[in-house]
């Protein structure tokens, strides 16, 4: 949500986004108990292939503002601690939920 809220997009059908996430992934979560430390970059993965569905790209990367706009990526894409990360420069943008 805080990611979400930084960027503007943190409007009632958006949250139903993230809310679907959520229970689909405590579903998950009871399923593979050992999963759990990947939860939060998995949630952002899920609202973001929901956002690119319904209305684009999201985040756009705020590096490369010479290029052609593009998503951030989640990396590790199933991992601990997950990061917003710039694929195309190669760099580590915000920890997951820390977004400017």
């Amino acid at each position: 949500m805080a990611d979400l809220t930084a960027r503007d997009v943190a409007r009632a059908d958006v949250v139903s986004l993230v809310e679907d996430a959520i229970v689909h992934r405590r579903w998950w979560v009871e399923q593979w108990p050992a999963g759990v430390a990947f939860v939060t970059g998995l949630i952002a993965q899920d609202v973001q292939d929901a956002l690119l569905e319904k209305y684009g790209r999201w985040p756009i990367c705020p590096v490369c503002t010479d290029a052609e706009p593009h998503a951030l990526a989640v990396e590790p894409e199933l991992g601990p601690d997950p990061h917003w990360v710039c694929s195309k420069a190669a760099v580590i943008v915000a920890p997951v939920g820390s977004l400017r």
